[in-house]
C-alpha cells in the first residue's frame, strides 16, 4: 500500500462580497502557465511512491472554513492511517484549526504547514471566514507528534513573524525558515520537502 499524501492548497478570505468583488477587478490576470511545486512536481518526485490525494477545497478564492471542513471530512473513509498531509498557506491554518479542535480518526506520520498565517495580522489580505485558531493548539501535537512548519523570510503575503508565534503554541513542531522561497513560496520546484518527505519512509 502506498503512503497517502494530503495537500491542502491556499486560498483567499474576504470580509464582505463587496472586497471580494473589487479582488476580481483589479487581481493580476495572465495567460501563462502557472507552474507550481504543489502540481506535477510532486506527482513527478514521488508519486511512484506514494498516492497524492489533492481535493479542490470550495470556493476557494473566497474560503469559508465551515464548507473547507464538510469537504475535508468527506475524504475520511477514503484514507488510511500513516497518512501525510501538506497544508500551503490557507491549506495549513485549515489543519492547524481543524487538527487543534478534533481528533483525527487515523494515524498521521506527519504534518507540514507551508506558510501557515498565523491569525489576522497579513500585510495585503484578512484572514476570516471562520479561519481563526483558537489559544490551545495541543491538540496537534496529541494527533500527530512529526510536524514541521516551513516560511521563508522574503514572504510578502505570509510574514515569517508568524513562524515565532506558532513556535510559542507548538513546542516540539520543527520549524524552518528559508532565505528564499520566491516570496510566498511561488516556485516551481522544492526539492527540500521532497527529501523531507522521503525521510519519513
Amino acid at each position: 500500500m502506498k503512503t497517502q499524501i494530503f495537500l491542502i492548497d491556499g486560498g483567499m478570505t474576504f470580509k464582505n462580497k463587496k472586497d471580494y468583488l473589487s479582488y476580481l477587478r483589479k487581481r493580476k490576470i495572465s495567460i501563462e502557465k502557472k507552474v507550481k511545486w504543489s502540481d506535477d512536481y510532486l506527482d513527478k518526485k514521488l508519486g511512484k511512491s506514494f498516492e497524492i490525494i489533492k481535493p479542490r477545497m470550495p470556493l476557494k478564492d473566497n474560503a469559508k472554513y465551515n464548507e473547507w471542513k464538510i469537504h475535508f471530512e468527506r475524504f475520511f473513509p477514503y484514507l488510511r492511517n500513516n497518512i501525510i498531509f501538506i497544508g500551503m498557506s490557507l491549506g495549513g491554518i485549515f489543519l492547524a484549526k481543524y487538527l487543534s479542535e478534533n481528533k483525527f480518526p487515523k494515524k498521521i506520520l506527519a504534518i507540514y504547514l507551508i506558510a501557515p498565517p498565523f491569525d489576522n495580522t497579513l500585510p495585503d489580505e484578512d484572514l476570516v471566514g471562520g479561519f481563526k485558531l483558537k489559544s490551545d493548539l495541543s491538540m496537534i501535537e496529541k494527533n500527530c507528534k512529526n510536524i514541521a512548519l516551513l516560511f521563508s523570510k522574503d514572504d510578502d503575503i505570509v510574514p515569517v513573524s508568524h513562524a515565532e508565534k506558532f513556535r510559542n503554541k507548538l513546542k516540539n513542531a520543527r520549524i524552518i525558515i528559508y532565505k528564499s522561497k520566491n516570496g510566498h513560496f511561488k516556485i516551481s520546484k522544492f526539492p527540500e520537502l521532497i527529501k523531507i518527505i522521503k525521510q519519513e519512509l
